[in-house]
């Protein structure tokens, strides 16, 4: 697999065991130019915390130039594209992997918070993509877009409502945006990684039953998948929604 000579802006890397931070480390390693965005201050406050550095430490430790941006600000992600754009060139890969989590059943929802799921999940992402394609060169071949759900299609998520409304969204969203795109030559899928071992608790959990494999997914088992998709091996594939889950057995 060669990325040598693309550029390629992934969004939601402010864990160094985070998924984003692996999808970054394997772009790398295929020889792309990348810039990682992330959002600290998100971190600080979820029962995992902030990594001491934050985007800025996960940027050092790979190399690579880093933005801060909130995309609870609607104008975030022009601002981000076209930075990203102005320290690499012209960018042929976008990975929309940032996402604002949390738990919340259905009588314990706000408006505010069903906003704020909407907003950043969401809108940014559909944003992200926009000012992603408005400065796309179609002369550069390698078009790629990676969206990040979760299991929602497959089954129920009745205490993450919020959550799973809005990378539902993006599930839907991703066979349209690939139909829009497909003359460009720009490929848009979305990937399902299953549940993630990043650092907030699921280690603590026994993946037996659940997990055939015998353990819970490591974040270097998505990014292998989403690299591949940036690649010119998957240039055939596009408008898919991949589900990377390890035999996932979710009513054991």
């Amino acid at each position: 697999m060669d990325l040598t000579g693309r550029n390629a802006l992934v969004t939601g890397a402010s864990r160094k065991e985070g998924i984003g931070c692996a999808i970054a480390r394997h772009l790398l390693s295929a020889g792309a130019g990348v810039v990682v965005h992330g959002w600290t201050p998100h971190d600080a406050v979820q029962r995992w915390g902030a990594d001491p550095g934050g985007t800025e430490g996960v940027a050092r430790d790979l190399g690579v130039p880093f933005l801060e941006a909130d995309f609870a600000d609607a104008a975030a992600p022009e601002r981000v594209v076209a930075a990203a754009s102005e320290s690499l060139g012209p960018l042929d890969i976008l990975v929309v992997n940032h996402a604002r989590s949390g738990h919340g059943r259905l009588a314990e929802l706000t408006a505010a918070e069903i906003d704020a799921f909407l907003h950043e999940n969401v809108r940014a992402a559909l944003l992200l993509v926009r000012e992603f394609v408005d400065r796309h060169d179609d002369a550069r071949e390698g078009g790629r877009i990676v969206l990040m759900t979760s299991g929602q299609h497959l089954a129920p998520m009745a205490g993450e409502v919020a959550y799973a409304v809005s990378k539902g969204a993006l599930q839907q969203a991703t066979s349209t945006l690939a139909d829009e795109l497909a003359d460009r030559g720009i490929t848009v899928n979305a990937v399902n990684p299953g549940p993630t071992d990043t650092g907030w608790g699921l280690a603590d959990q026994d993946p037996a039953g659940a997990m055939p494999l015998g353990r819970w997914g490591e974040p270097d088992d998505a990014a292998r998948l989403i690299a591949w998709l940036c690649s010119d091996g998957a240039r055939w594939i596009t408008g898919q929604t991949i589900d990377s889950e390890g035999g996932f057995r979710r009513w054991a």
